[in-house]
């Protein structure tokens, strides 16, 4: 695949920028709503519009009219050690942007996992920067291959969500450098990215959005980034401390601190409009390059072939399947993949496995055409005999967002009770931000929302509804008024906190499976009721009948006890992962634990799928006899899973992050700033680095997957810059293998460092009995520190042990290199 040319710009923007005047400039600088940039006709300029990523693309508004291909997580692709799989998503990206309208991605999402607290991890690649670096890098080749501009994210250090939109992480120069700058600056080195986000957070005293030595210096000086800097969505904080910061534009709009405010700014002295120039240039390169500029052509004239997202999905869902544990089962063989001709029954269990959670909570939220639940997926691939469900366990103790069994529409009124348009939904939540309203709908003039439809129940019994959000509530259900009063936004929460926040419930009505009934939400717009920006966000809740949870792991457990075989599918929920807020703890929720342990003790064929998009604690993982970790496996994760459970695909995937047995192991576990600091003391070592340097072993280390076959590593030459390395598929399948090489000091001298660290990786596919070789460079970055002294980068010399490894703990070739 060849990279993206770079056209030269230069006349162009120039010629675009001397025909504007101050007010038009600091106009384009700011939004003029919440995902676009205004058009400024004189010079040939369209509006340049945004779209929240990673794993899907939104659009300019959140509706379900115009729905979106939803990818596995950044863990799941992440997982596949594959920068070329993670270029193809990308140019699937790009081809969704395009159909949608969209210039610029606002993704990928490259902070670290410093800590399995981490709210939002799934939205992030791994805890090592090289493995993040590389996968990132394809991605933005990928999305800027289509001609799609990407906003690489959240520069930086924007590791946790608690109190993300003020905390000051203090973080010392070499570990900034050498863990948290490191995939931002491969990223900028080997991709060229369009774009990149200012973080909400501060980093050693300095708000990120007017971080000048980070920004300016280091980016756009040292590492030569020449595209535009946006703001994290309300980041912006001050005119001139942001633009003499570094950030060239303020979103979302139209009240920015950019735009009539900046213009005043320089009129009276103290902003020089070069500055402002400066910005408005790389907004117009930015704009060249996606095509919006009149007079040029964009940087891909022509948009790589037509992909199909259905079956990437699928393929990235299966490569990034993580098989971390498959024991034999006495008289079976290995218990996956399951063999049809001593498997003939299969209880599938678990509620997720029938209403699967394919992607995470928060921004990165798309509505898909379709969902491929793993029910959905193995009843498509068994015969009807074959397979048997129960529920098992409910994860959620909470209410949900209506959905499965709803029937929806919003419909919009203004004061008079006069119609003034209406939008299809896919489920009960309403996202409606700045003007993402349906068409003929306008904040002024909106004074009710009514969520109304029909639900035909699931199950008999006493169904429960609530609400989440802001302002007056009235629910019906069945024409019965079961709630009729007002919410409010806890004081200190979040601005963002009436999307993620808690539900209520607020009623309670007893259906008969099959029956329909009318149900209706009514909001009526509370002015009095501040926020960041015009917004209508709430939620029609709904749980269905509670049954006794004791009685539903015993179903679960005769389901079992009757099958060859069962899969038990345990998952997180959006109130476990989502963005806006920490886990304070990495168990599964409800009774789920309880109900592996049952069903294990009932059936040795037991198969563990965790349906999460980074660590949960899996005290039970010794007593079944495979685990797999699903991550969020995207819409068509359960085609994929019936694919991996039957043999059809092998689970590809590799660990991008320690999986630790208990949190009390994790290395890191403070995520909750002091005094509105966060002091991150353990320096180099967070993930992998750090269980060497207490010498605690993980349920499951960094690198570690099986696959379906065996490989023998028959040869290393490693010279100091690369190294060679040729395996033997020695199993009875063709199979892929990910071949991972890392450094290991033989004297660390005064300097200190980790024991060892991922210098480079390849994977190679082959044939049973075939051999592949493959070459790996070793980057001189691999061998230098930051020195803090010098303020530079210092090659460190001597003696280095290289290992080819199957994963982190599984080293099968060394060799000595001299640097």
């Amino acid at each position: 695949m060849a990279d993206v040319p770079a056209p030269d710009y230069a006349d162009a923007v120039e010629a675009a920028l001397g025909a504007l005047e101050l007010d038009a400039k600091t106009r384009l600088l700011a939004g003029q709503d919440m995902w676009s940039l205004p058009a400024l006709p004189e010079i040939g300029l369209r509006s340049l519009v945004m779209s929240d990523g990673p794993i899907g693309v939104r659009g300019a508004r959140w509706t379900a009219d115009d729905p979106s291909i939803a990818l596995p997580s950044p863990t799941a692709l992440a997982a596949a050690w594959d920068p070329d799989l993670a270029r193809r998503a990308g140019r699937l990206l790009a081809q969704e942007a395009r159909r949608k309208g969209v210039h610029v991605l606002l993704a990928p999402t490259v902070n670290l996992h410093r800590s399995p607290l981490g709210g939002r991890h799934f939205e992030c690649y791994s805890e090592d920067p090289c493995l993040t670096g590389r996968i990132g890098a394809g991605y933005v080749r990928g999305v800027q291959d289509g001609g799609v501009g990407t906003t690489v994210k959240h520069f930086v250090a924007n590791d946790a969500e608690t109190d993300r939109l003020t905390v000051d992480n203090l973080i010392a120069p070499r570990v900034l450098r050498e863990l948290y700058l490191a995939p931002f600056e491969a990223i900028v080195e080997t991709a060229r990215p369009w774009g990149v986000m200012a973080a909400y957070n501060q980093v050693n005293g300095s708000t990120m959005t007017e971080h000048r030595h980070l920004q300016n210096e280091v980016l756009r000086g040292e590492w030569g980034f020449d595209g535009f800097i946006v703001s994290d969505w309300l980041a912006a904080r001050s005119t001139a401390g942001a633009l003499t910061g570094g950030l060239d534009v303020a979103m979302p709009g139209p009240q920015t601190v950019y735009g009539p405010a900046l213009a005043a700014a320089v009129r009276a002295g103290e902003i020089p409009e070069s500055a402002v120039d400066a910005a408005v240039r790389r907004v117009l390169r930015l704009a060249a390059r996606v095509g919006a500029l009149d007079g040029v052509g964009p940087a891909v004239p022509e948009p790589p072939a037509g992909i199909d997202g259905q079956a990437l999905a699928r393929e990235i869902a299966h490569r990034g399947f993580v098989l971390v544990r498959n024991e034999t089962v006495p008289g079976r063989g290995a218990a996956l993949p399951v063999d049809p001709a001593r498997v003939r029954r299969i209880a599938l269990i678990g509620a997720a496995a029938r209403d699967a959670r394919v992607l995470g909570g928060g921004s990165a939220t798309v509505f898909p055409e379709r969902i491929v639940s793993p029910l959905d997926g193995l009843s498509a691939a068994l015969p009807d005999s074959a397979l048997t469900y129960a529920v098992g366990a409910d994860p959620s103790p909470e209410l949900v967002p209506a959905e499965k069994g709803f029937t929806l529409t919003a419909l919009c009124r203004d004061a008079n009770g006069r119609v003034l348009g209406e939008g299809s939904l896919p489920g009960g939540h309403i996202q409606w931000l700045g003007t993402d309203l349906p068409d003929g709908v306008t904040h002024e003039a909106l004074h009710s929302v009514e969520v109304r439809g029909r639900l035909v129940p699931r199950e008999s019994g006493e169904h429960l509804f609530g609400t989440r959000g802001l302002g007056s509530f009235r629910l019906t259900v069945d024409g019965e008024v079961l709630w009729d009063g007002a919410q409010a936004l806890e004081a200190g929460s979040d601005p963002f906190g009436a999307i993620f926040g808690a539900p209520a419930e607020c009623g309670r009505a007893r259906l008969t499976r099959g029956e329909p009934v009318e149900v209706s939400l009514l909001h009526t717009v509370d002015r009095a009721v501040g926020g960041p920006l015009p917004a209508i966000v709430f939620t029609l809740l709904h749980g269905e009948p509670r049954r006794d949870a004791d009685e539903l792991i015993a179903e679960a457990v005769e389901a079992a006890r009757a099958a060859d075989a069962a899969v038990v599918v345990v998952a997180t929920t959006e109130q476990v992962e989502s963005e806006g807020f920490d886990r304070t703890d990495l168990r599964l929720p409800g009774r789920q634990d309880d109900l592996v342990r049952a069903v294990a003790a009932v059936n040795p064929h037991t198969v563990v799928v965790v349906n999460a998009g980074s660590p949960v604690e899996l005290p039970w993982r010794e007593d079944v006899a495979a685990v797999l970790l699903g991550w969020f496996p995207g819409q068509e994760g359960g085609a994929a899973l019936a694919d991996v459970l039957l043999g059809a695909r092998e689970p590809g995937g590799r660990l991008p992050t320690s999986w630790p047995t208990t949190l009390a192991d994790a290395p890191v576990t403070e995520v909750v700033p002091t005094d509105g600091r966060l002091p991150y003391t353990e320096g180099l070592f967070i993930g992998h680095r750090a269980y060497d340097r207490a010498g605690i072993t993980p349920a499951y280390a960094f690198g570690h997957g099986l696959g379906y076959t065996d490989w023998r590593y028959e040869s290393l030459d490693a010279g100091a810059d690369a190294v060679t390395v040729r395996i033997r598929n020695t199993g009875a399948r063709t199979g892929r293998e990910v071949v991972q090489i890392y450094l290991a000091p033989l004297d660390a001298g005064e300097i200190e460092r980790p024991s060892r660290w991922l210098a480079g990786f390849a994977s190679v596919e082959a044939a049973p009995g075939e051999s592949a070789e493959v070459r790996i460079a070793l980057p001189r970055r691999a061998f230098e520190t930051w020195d803090e002294d010098a303020n530079a980068w210092a090659l460190r010399t001597g003696s280095y042990e290289v290992h080819a490894a199957h994963a982190l703990d599984d080293s099968r070739l060394s060799a000595t290199v001299e640097i």
